[in-house]
């Protein structure tokens, strides 16, 4: 699951919408910590879809590895946004934030409650913010990049964007591939770097699109996060993730270039496979599930420290008895 590194300023806005307006329903939290679990549970109590807020659950074909809902899961509540794209696409926030409005108004009208549940915090942040005047991609740029990296590797691509801007390098990590990418980019195609279109979003007086109530699970306990994980990236092996990410490989338009194939657990396995590695051995499986495991427990850590830099929230400890009772108590307003 592909997410951006976190800024260091707050990511939610006082909300000053009217608080008339049905409020939007966001439940987030760290990967492996009950999202499905406590979306579907709240789906007895009251009548909800459910909006996909994952930039990873879009890719049709790529299900053991991102924890796809399962089919009896998806029948049993309305889903949008899970599997609309082949893994050759590319999503954005923009086109999020405009499918998910579209959607949000649609649920209202049949007279259910629109839910968002997921882990891509940069959605969230573009749905309750807006969406910084960048430009669009640059086809030519973004092949000049795709070959630096594949010639120079990623940490010096970060060194690069550390030269002309050393405030979105310190956001990053040097193995931050996609958004190393676009930052240059940015700057190739303006002479201007990404943070003074963050800087200038954040200036700005715009209103929130939305009223909302953002629900975040979080643990209390790293420990009990780590566990999960863990457990999680077991059981995807023993469904068959080995198999799913050597189908993908089959298809010679699919490369570890992508962002679907970027994705936490699927990059791991690629590159081991393309390294020639025999994944049927014990030990080298073992290394490649661990490489996973921590490269999961990182995206989970970035999550954490982007949803508290939302003031807004209301934090239900994940890891505690009683969760699934205070999310609804926070939904719906009850002491």
């Amino acid at each position: 699951m592909i997410q951006a590194t976190p800024p260091a300023t707050p990511a939610v806005k006082p909300i000053t919408t009217p608080t008339t307006m049905p409020a939007t329903w966001i439940l987030a939290g760290p990967t492996a910590c009950g999202k499905t679990a406590t979306a579907l549970a709240l789906a007895h109590d009251v009548d909800i879809e459910i909006i996909s807020v994952d930039s990873a659950l879009i890719y049709k074909g790529m299900d053991i590895g991102t924890a796809k809902p399962s089919p009896q899961e998806l029948a049993a509540v309305p889903h949008h946004l899970i599997d609309i794209l082949d893994p050759t696409e590319s999503y954005s926030a923009a086109r999020f934030v405009s499918d998910c409005t579209r959607l949000i108004d649609e649920i209202r009208s049949r007279g259910r409650t629109p839910l968002l549940v997921g882990g891509t915090m940069l959605y969230i942040k573009a749905l309750l913010e807006g969406l910084d005047d960048m430009p669009a991609a640059d086809p030519a740029i973004r092949a000049m990049l795709d070959a630096q990296m594949a010639e120079r590797g990623s940490p010096a691509l970060h060194a690069d964007l550390a030269q002309v801007d050393p405030i979105t390098a310190a956001r990053l990590a040097p193995g931050d591939t996609q958004r190393i990418q676009r930052a240059l980019e940015v700057w190739h195609s303006t002479g201007q770097p990404l943070s003074s279109f963050h800087k200038r979003a954040e200036q700005a007086d715009a209103q929130p699109a939305h009223h909302a109530i953002l629900v975040s699970l979080e643990p209390t306990d790293r420990a009990w996060l780590h566990q999960r994980i863990a457990q999680r990236f077991e059981l995807m092996m023993q469904a068959g993730f080995i198999d799913e990410v050597m189908r993908l490989r089959q298809r010679p338009d699919l490369h570890v270039g992508l962002p679907s194939i970027r994705c936490v657990g699927y990059r791991q396995v690629w590159e081991a496979l393309d390294a020639g590695l025999d994944l049927g051995q014990a030990a080298v499986l073992k290394d490649v599930m661990d490489k996973g495991i921590a490269a999961t427990r990182q995206l989970a850590k970035r999550q954490v420290t982007w949803l508290r830099s939302m003031p807004l929230r209301i934090v239900v400890p994940a890891d505690q008895p009683g969760a699934l009772d205070a999310v609804r108590r926070a939904f719906l307003n009850k002491p």
